[in-house]
C-alpha cells in the first residue's frame, strides 16, 4: 500500500509547531507536503516526548518504530508489490527530517533499516523480495547494514570477512565493527569476500538472526545515537544458504556503495532536521532569555547569528533535495552530488546545533534542554555513510577526471 492511501487516518494531523511546516515546504507538491505533516505530527506526538528518556536509558523503542511502519516509513522506497510504499529519494528525504525534529537517533536507525530493505528489493530476487521485504516494511523485522571492519572503514574495499563456498552454502568468518542494532535486529546483510583482493571480490550476502555461528560483541557506550543499540557482528564458521546472496559474486561492493549513495542522503536529511529543531529552540530561547535588563532576541550580535544559522539551514536542504532528485533520476552527477550534500550537509547542520547550544548559554548544556542531544546525535554524521574526508575525495576525483 503506498503511503499516500495510508493518509485518511492522519488527516486530523496537527501543524507542527514553530513553523516547521510552512519553512520547509516551499517547493513541495501537494502530496509530499502530506507525507511531511504526516512526519512531523509523528516526530511531535511519537517521538518527541520520549526522546530524552530514550538516550537516557538506551532504550532502542520498537514499537514506535512499529507504529511509524503503519504510517509507510518501514520501507519508503521500496516498491509496493513487496509492502513498500513506492516513494521517490526527496519524498524520503522530506520524511527523515520531518522525523528527525522529534528524535534524531531513531530517525537515523530507520533511515538505515530503508536503506537495507531498499537494497534487497533492488537487487535480491523475487524469492528473496518476497521472504525478507514484506517483514521489514512492517518492521515485524529489523536490518543492519555490515561493512565496516575493524581494520577497514573508510578503506571499505580491503574488508577480511571471508565467505567460503561449500555445496550449497558459504562459511563465513570475520568481524563487522559499529553495526548500528547489532543484536537487537533479524536480518544482516553482510558484505564478505568471496574472491580476491579489492573490489571485485566482495559479495552480498543475507545472514538471518539465529544462524549458528552468528554472535554479537558487546553493547557500545556512545556519545549520541543512543536509541539504537552498536555492537560488532562476529562470524565464526557461519553457515549462510547460496540462496541468500544478493546479486552475482563480485557484486558486492556495487550494491554497498549503491546504498551508502541514498543512506548519504539519508543521513545528511537527519542532519537537516536537528538543525531545523535547533534553529526553533534557539530562537525560541533568544525570545524569552533576558540578559542585562532587556530580551537577548534584542542583542544584533545574536539576531546575525540566528540569521546565519536560518540560511545555512535553507542552503543545506537546497542542495539535499537537489542531490535527491539527481539520485532519484540517476544522473551522471548524482554520486558527486550525494557526497556534495553530506558533506556540507552534516558539516553546516552540525555548526547550526552547536550554535545553537552556545546561545542556551550554560542551560545548553544540561540534559534537561533538547539541543544539548540533537548536537551529540548527530556529530556521528559527519563520520559514518562514508567520513567527510571521504566525501572530499570523491568530488575531488569527480572533477579531476571531467574531459576539458
Amino acid at each position: 500500500m503506498k503511503l499516500v492511501e495510508r493518509m485518511p487516518r492522519l488527516r486530523k494531523a496537527v501543524k507542527a509547531k514553530g513553523g516547521y511546516f510552512e519553512e520547509s515546504a516551499h517547493g513541495l507538491s501537494d502530496e509530499q507536503k502530506e507525507f511531511q505533516k504526516m512526519a512531523f505530527d509523528f516526530a511531535a506526538h511519537e517521538m518527541s516526548p520520549h526522546m530524552a528518556e530514550w538516550d537516557e536509558k538506551e532504550i532502542f523503542p520498537v514499537e514506535t518504530m512499529r507504529k511509524a511502519a503503519q504510517l509507510g516509513f518501514g520501507g519508503i522506497y521500496v516498491q509496493p508489490e513487496v509492502g513498500g510504499s513506492g516513494l521517490s529519494r526527496l519524498d524520503t528525504s522530506v520524511i527523515f527530517e520531518a522525523l528527525s525534529t522529534g528524535c534524531v537517533s531513531t530517525t537515523a536507525y530507520i533511515s538505515i533499516h530503508n536503506m537495507c530493505n531498499w537494497m534487497i528489493d533492488t537487487f535480491g530476487n523475487t524469492e528473496q523480495r518476497e521472504k525478507f521485504c514484506p517483514e521489514l516494511c512492517t518492521m515485524d523485522k529489523f536490518a543492519s547494514y555490515c561493512l565496516t571492519e575493524p581494520g577497514s572503514g573508510s578503506d571499505a574495499a580491503s574488508l577480511l570477512t571471508t565467505a567460503k563456498l561449500e555445496g550449497d552454502h558459504y562459511i563465513l568468518n570475520g568481524s563487522k565493527a559499529f553495526i548500528s542494532g547489532g543484536g537487537d535486529t533479524d536480518v544482516y546483510i553482510v558484505m564478505c569476500r568471496t574472491g580476491g583482493k579489492g573490489p571485485k571480490g566482495i559479495s552480498c550476502v543475507v545472514v538471518e538472526k539465529d544462524t549458528p555461528g552468528l554472535s554479537f560483541g558487546k553493547k557500545e557506550k556512545k556519545v549520541g545515537w543512543n536509541s539504537q543499540p552498536t555492537r560488532a557482528v562476529i562470524l565464526e564458521d557461519c553457515h549462510v544458504p547460496v540462496t541468500n546472496r544478493l546479486g552475482q559474486e563480485g557484486q558486492g561492493f556495487n550494491i554497498a556503495m549503491r546504498g551508502l549513495n541514498g543512506g548519504r542522503i539519508n543521513i545528511a536529511s537527519c542532519s537537516l532536521g536537528a538543525a531545523h529543531a535547533c534553529v526553533q529552540l534557539a530562537r525560541d530561547h533568544l525570545l524569552v532569555r533576558k540578559q542585562f535588563g532587556e530580551a537577548l532576541s534584542n542583542n544584533q550580535f545574536l539576531q546575525f547569528k540566528l540569521a546565519e544559522m536560518a540560511t545555512k539551514l535553507v542552503a543545506s536542504r537546497l542542495l539535499l533535495r537537489e542531490a535527491a532528485v539527481a539520485l532519484q533520476e540517476s544522473r551522471s552527477d548524482a554520486v558527486s552530488l550525494c557526497s556534495m550534500a553530506k558533506l556540507f550537509v552534516t558539516d553546516e547542520c552540525f555548526n547550526i546545533c552547536n550554535q545553537a547550544l552556545q546561545m542556551h548559554g550554560g542551560y545548553g548544556y544540561l540534559k534537561d534542554y533538547a539541543v544539548q542531544q540533537f548536537v551529540r546525535d548527530i556529530r556521528v554524521h559527519q563520520i559514518l555513510e562514508g567520513t567527510n574526508e571521504v566525501m572530499r575525495m570523491i568530488i575531488a576525483r569527480s572533477l579531476l577526471s571531467e574531459s576539458g
